[in-house]
């Protein structure tokens, strides 16, 4: 007898096994079921069949067992794993709040499922440049391989934020937060 995944049967598997805590994903070693057609956009809405999930404790409940191995996404429950699809990051930075300034300062970002992370040597800062455009998307890490893409207008509100060190003999535009300076950008690209 052949089963198929399904979404509520992952579901159910996640339930239950939330239920003490934040599941251990990165314990559980399931065999792989086959793909599920689901899909996180880039700006974080998650997709079952082609339409989004607009319930938030079921989006909530699913990111709390997503896992990544390799370049794939994976939601994995103690006797299951199915590959889903990531545009780009599965969660989304929404907002952040600072605490401090300058060398002492610390950047703590909420993700659009709730996850709270300070950005420190645990929670690096990067930002990735299209090669053609220069464009930068900013990303912070969350938990176990997992990023956030930080969204537009918290970016904006970070650049405000930044400031220049010297890196190694090079100017950077960058951030501090949790003690490590984060590099944004070159200084010399910066506009006058």
């Amino acid at each position: 007898m052949i089963v198929r995944p399904s979404a509520d049967g992952i579901a159910e598997a996640a339930k239950a096994a939330s239920k003490k805590g934040p599941p251990p994903v990165h314990l559980w070693n399931p065999p792989f079921c086959g793909d599920l057609d689901m899909r996180i956009a880039r700006d974080g809405t998650w997709f079952y069949l082609g339409t989004p999930i607009g319930r938030k404790g079921l989006v909530k409940l699913f990111s709390s067992i997503i896992r990544k191995d390799g370049d794939d996404y994976f939601l994995v429950t103690p006797v299951e794993k199915v590959g889903i699809r990531v545009e780009d990051a599965p969660f989304v930075a929404i907002d952040f709040e600072v605490e401090g300034e300058g060398r002492d300062q610390r950047l703590t970002f909420l993700t659009h499922v709730d996850d709270v992370a300070t950005a420190g040597p645990d929670h690096p800062i990067r930002v990735a440049r299209d090669p053609e455009t220069g464009e930068p998307s900013p990303y912070i890490l969350i938990r176990a391989n997992l990023e956030a893409l930080i969204d537009r207008k918290s970016f904006y509100r970070l650049v405000d934020l930044g400031t220049t060190e010297d890196v190694d003999g090079t100017g950077w535009f960058g951030l501090w937060s949790g003690g490590t300076f984060f590099q944004v950008i070159p200084a010399a690209e910066l506009p006058s």
